[in-house]
């Protein structure tokens, strides 16, 4: 059963309230800014790292839409400090991720332009201080992923595994750009009930930040509105108990 359209935050006050109370939240780029105490940089310049990010070659679906980056990072919630972790493989269990779970997954890191920033390292900051006002913890453990779904072969597939939970505390799907595309519409249901919204991320830093303990989402396939376009998200996971990796 789909709700009403799910309310867009203009600022940022009422953000881990509303996470508390729904499992997530839809904060506007302006009220990302405010949540940072400054504007993000214009898209338009931060998505020039997302043109040279590698293909993604382990999708067991056979298809080449997708490119990514990743990086890990441990947030400490009570300085803010923030370490970058020897780069790790990407690992999911089968029961939160059937079609890509139970490998480990290599890939490259962030580029140094984006990870070492002060803009992404303030965006860190500010997402763990939301979470762990929902959810108190130490320290985040975080996994960082830029995503790009190209559509050059006709269709590009943002979440292949279909409808699912990534295994951590709390996730931020940030809209970094999205080009001559159709579709691409997200949605989020309640992990045990059946209620459910769906709405279309479509202007830069507009941010959906998840309680994955209580939501599960996805997002449908994109198509071109010409002869190529693409979606590109920065995707981070935060996790209170270390990083996810084979026992």
């Amino acid at each position: 059963m789909m709700d009403s359209p799910p309310q867009l935050l203009m600022t940022a006050g009422s953000l881990a309230q509303i996470l508390s109370k729904e499992g997530y939240a839809i904060l506007s780029a302006t009220g990302l800014g405010e949540l940072l105490g400054e504007q993000p940089p214009p898209a338009s310049d931060i998505d020039l790292l997302w043109d040279r990010l590698p293909a993604d070659g382990y999708l067991r679906d056979g298809g080449h839409y997708r490119q990514r980056r990743h990086s890990c990072h441990v947030l400490q919630n009570d300085t803010g400090q923030i370490t970058t972790s020897a780069q790790r493989a990407h690992w999911q269990p089968v029961d939160y991720n059937a079609l890509h779970g139970g490998i480990e997954r290599w890939y490259e890191p962030i580029e140094p332009a984006l990870r070492d920033s002060a803009f992404y390292h303030m965006l860190l900051r500010a997402l763990g201080a939301v979470f762990c006002a929902v959810r108190p913890c130490a320290q985040w453990s975080i996994e960082s992923h830029q995503f790009r779904i190209d559509t050059e072969g006709g269709i590009g597939r943002p979440t292949p595994e279909g409808a699912h939970r990534d295994g951590v505390d709390f996730v931020a799907v940030i809209l970094i750009a999205r080009e001559s595309v159709r579709g691409g519409e997200t949605r989020v249901f309640q992990a045990s009930g059946p209620h459910g919204v769906r709405f279309t991320m479509a202007h830069p830093w507009t941010a959906l930040l998840l309680d994955d303990a209580r939501v599960i989402h996805e997002t449908s396939p994109v198509q071109p509105l010409g002869a190529r376009g693409h979606r590109d998200t920065l995707v981070l996971t935060y996790r209170h108990n270390g990083f996810q990796g084979p026992l």
